[in-house]
């Protein structure tokens, strides 16, 4: 029989095989300072491209202080308990209640965490008479959620509508076999490489398939759409859209998330996501804070124009130097370059430690293999001076890789300590 510690000591998973050469700079890095463009990592400055802190919120000023307030009247312990058992509050059903009227739906119900609330959202919304049909490039939290729906489940390619169709027939047909129903999920803006779901292609599958579908938008909340209310806005159909998501921890820049949909399909939530029922209910500092934050997203128009504007100045000017950033309609802005991923990992330290530049590096195989992928985050906080040092020093960084620079370095031999 096998000691399950001595089996997990040798395998380390996927990633931790590379704890060894990776931990503390390409994962877990420590970036320290206020949260904003510019931060410390390893005792020097860095110009900051891999925070979700779309619209500059995490050190706003009335943010702070909101945060601030509520800690020193309520501190973290209070409401004590899940909110079914004696952890509601009528600050929490303000929050659902402006939620819901800002996405335009009847109701919406708090979550205290998008990965744990979209995994219980699918397992509570599915039997396994069910049948979810769910895009390729769907979020892991996606993933972990039909990993628990005991029914049957077919994938289609990314954004691939005649994958789609087809996956639909099938998914109809077995569905009507079981006199079950069929849950369409995908994403509203995908977070890797920033492309948008084809909500307003989907739904019009709705005349030909009898669905619902689930929306995890929580890159576009607050940065998609005329008001902010996401990639649903921003296409025109947020009103087909029957199950819409989405977390604070991007542009609400806090913690929590929340699901917004029909009023009776909320109450079925509310008492059967077994996430929600035994855990404790999110504390009044992050209530509060996110209250404030709405506000923001709703009366502060300016800063989601400055996000756009400094996307803009970054994708444009990524594209007009000849870089590839794939078919980003979002300010996730990836950068593509051909390579290997030592080579990559080469490029990473170099940014870092002679460029002061720190971006995310992506890999095979969430890429394929030869390809290297580095994820720029542009904020409301950023300068179009940022925009301008970052995109001078890619181009010099392309010229390096193409010259082979990075084929005669190893990455110890480059500072990396």
């Amino acid at each position: 029989m096998e000691d399950i510690f001595d089996r997990l000591k040798k395998a380390r998973g996927p990633l931790g095989k590379y704890q060894e050469k990776a931990e503390g700079y390409f994962m877990f890095p420590e970036l320290e300072g206020e949260i904003a463009p510019k931060m410390m990592f390893r005792g020097k400055e860095v110009l900051t491209w891999s925070l979700n802190n779309y619209l500059g919120l995490a050190n706003d000023p009335e943010v702070r202080k909101a945060d601030a307030e509520a800690a020193a009247k309520y501190g973290m312990a209070y409401p004590m308990g899940a909110r079914m058992m004696s952890g509601q509050t009528k600050y929490h059903k303000q929050l659902e209640n402006e939620l819901a009227a800002f996405v335009s739906k009847p109701a919406a119900y708090l979550l205290n965490y998008g990965y744990q609330g979209m995994v219980s959202i699918i397992d509570s919304l599915m039997t396994r008479n069910d049948v979810a049909v769910y895009d390729s490039e769907s979020h892991a939290c996606i993933l972990d959620g039909l990993r628990l729906h005991m029914g049957k489940r077919f994938v289609f390619p990314h954004n691939d509508m005649e994958g789609l169709r087809k996956q639909l027939q099938r998914a109809t047909a077995l569905a009507d076999k079981q006199n079950g129903g069929v849950l369409v999920i995908t994403e509203g803006v995908f977070g890797m490489a920033g492309d948008l779901g084809k909500l307003d292609e989907i739904v019009a599958m709705k005349r030909d398939f009898k669905f619902r579908l689930l929306v995890d938008d929580a890159h576009g909340f607050g940065t998609m759409g005329k008001t902010g209310a996401g990639t649903g806005e921003h296409l025109g159909v947020q009103d087909q859209i029957d199950v819409f998501f989405a977390t604070f921890a991007k542009s609400m820049a806090g913690i929590g998330a929340f699901v917004a949909t029909e009023e009776e399909i909320i109450a079925y939530l509310k008492y059967n996501m077994r996430s929600q029922i035994f855990a404790k209910s999110l504390p009044m500092p992050m209530v509060f804070g996110a209250l404030k934050r709405l506000e923001l997203l709703k009366t502060k128009p300016q800063y989601k124009a400055k996000l756009w504007e400094i996307t803009r100045a970054l994708q444009n000017g990524l594209r007009k130097n000849g870089f590839n950033i794939g078919n980003t309609n979002s300010p996730v802005t990836p950068v593509f370059f051909n390579g290997t991923v030592d080579q990559g990992t080469n490029i990473v330290v170099d940014l870092r430690e002679n460029y002061n530049i720190f971006c995310s590096i992506v890999v095979y195989p969430v890429v394929p293999k030869e390809v290297i992928m580095l994820r720029l985050i542009p904020t409301a906080a950023h300068t179009l001076e940022d925009v301008e040092r970052t995109i001078k020093v890619f181009s010099e960084v392309k010229d390096k890789l193409m010259s082979g620079f990075y084929d005669a370095h190893e990455m110890q031999n480059m500072r990396v300590v």
